[in-house]
């Protein structure tokens, strides 16, 4: 099993940018997927950006391209997401998720991930 812990989550202007972490615990050994979802009000839970815990490899969605970046921080055994140039469109809770990769079929489906955090909200104003 392993224990997330989101942070950093914020009220910024369009334009502006924020850093969520994804503080993990319990078994790190294994390799994961690691997912940052967000959802926002009536909208259904949406994958953005997603990294392979050994590989090192990342994956964007198409609306977040260029404008989000995911890393980790192996020493810390946390996930981070640099969001810059912030949209209001953007606005929504954030949950990290992870999930081991053997299990993983589609890294952007919510309900390929057993393990969530608890989510932080990102509120941006126009």
């Amino acid at each position: 099993q392993v224990q997330l812990v989101e942070s950093g989550g914020g009220s910024v202007q369009a334009g502006g940018s924020l850093r969520l972490s994804c503080a993990a615990s319990g078994n790190t050994y294994s390799t994961y997927y690691m997912t940052w979802f967000r959802q926002a009000p009536g909208k259904e839970r949406e994958g953005v950006a997603s990294f392979h815990t050994r590989l090192g490899l990342t994956y964007y969605a198409d609306s977040v391209k260029g404008r989000l970046t995911i890393s980790q921080d192996n020493a810390k055994n946390t996930l981070y997401l640099q969001m810059n140039r912030l949209k209001p469109e953007d606005t929504a809770q954030y949950y990290c998720a992870a999930e081991l990769c053997t299990v993983v079929t589609e890294i952007f489906n919510p309900a390929d991930f057993r393990y969530w955090g608890q989510g932080t909200q990102v509120t941006v104003s126009s």
